[in-house]
């Protein structure tokens, strides 16, 4: 049997995306399987590439020449769900990274199930953003995305610490505070399989979160390091902005982020270097 690090590159060199969570899921599937029988996958060792395979379109644009959404509108709530759908395979392919990228750092079995399991969660989640595109007479590619996704694995591609730091406790944050209004936007427009979708994603991305912050604590009390001063010395590294509120407070809290991590980080402070 293939190695995790192995099942995890091959998922990153897949650019189709409903061939790559197909493949995400499989390997997901095999993984828990193998561990719930008490069988032994090796995690393995991989050289992943910097920049995961993508499909031809969507076209990537620099994030000021993104076409802005008019939500209000059939259209614009379609340019929503394909941002969604955007920010969901990036996604998978993140959580497979930190899987392929990292295995030079001893972990926890525990850390392994909580990644495959988040990018199984993620490839459902493009699964369904696909689905409501086509729904609506469009699917993914349609419309050119963001370019700027990425960067956040390339930042923290050598910075192990960063990347949970960045990606779950950051970027994935965000989207417990965005998704509400999301949700609401789609029922006003009684678009109810946007909906359904959104609440399975919402009810979901606060377990990724919380894997973020139960490994980034691991790692903080391995080493005897205080992770709030961890956490704001690297988001104010790595993260090219300031954070943005308001905040849902209540699902931070549920993921293991208290307010006195992300309040102090919406004020400017001088880039670290």
């Amino acid at each position: 049997m293939k190695s995790l690090a192995q099942m995890a590159l091959d998922v990153l060199q897949t650019a189709d995306g409903r061939a790559k969570t197909a493949l995400s899921h499989k390997y997901a599937a095999e993984w828990r399987a193998a561990r719930a029988n008490g069988d032994a996958i090796e995690i393995g060792s991989a050289a992943p590439p910097m920049h995961p395979a993508r499909p031809e379109r969507p076209e990537l644009l620099s994030p000021r020449d993104v076409p802005r959404r008019k939500p209000g509108s059939e259209q614009g709530r379609i340019a929503l769900l394909h941002a969604v759908a955007h920010i969901e395979l990036n996604a998978v392919d993140l959580h497979w990274d930190i899987i392929a990228r990292f295995t030079h750092i001893p972990m926890p079995m525990g850390f392994y199930d909580d990644w495959v399991s988040a990018a199984n969660d993620e490839s459902k989640h493009f699964n369904l953003m696909c689905d409501c595109l086509e729904e609506l007479g469009s699917h993914y590619g349609a419309l050119p995305a963001h370019a700027g996704m990425w960067r956040a694995a390339e930042d923290t591609a050598k910075d192990f610490m960063g990347r949970l730091a960045v990606v779950p406790m950051v970027l994935e944050a965000r989207g417990l505070d965005v998704t509400p209004g999301m949700i609401k936007l789609f029922q006003n427009a009684k678009a109810d399989s946007a909906v359904a979708a959104l609440e399975v994603i919402y009810a979901e991305e606060v377990a990724h979160v919380a894997y973020g912050s139960k490994w980034f604590n691991f790692m903080c009390g391995r080493d005897n390091l205080d992770p709030k001063e961890v956490f704001h010395s690297l988001v104010r590294h790595y993260f090219h902005s300031t954070l943005k509120p308001p905040f849902n407070e209540e699902k931070r809290a549920e993921a293991g982020i208290p307010p006195d991590f992300y309040w102090p980080l919406t004020e400017d402070f001088p880039a670290e270097t």
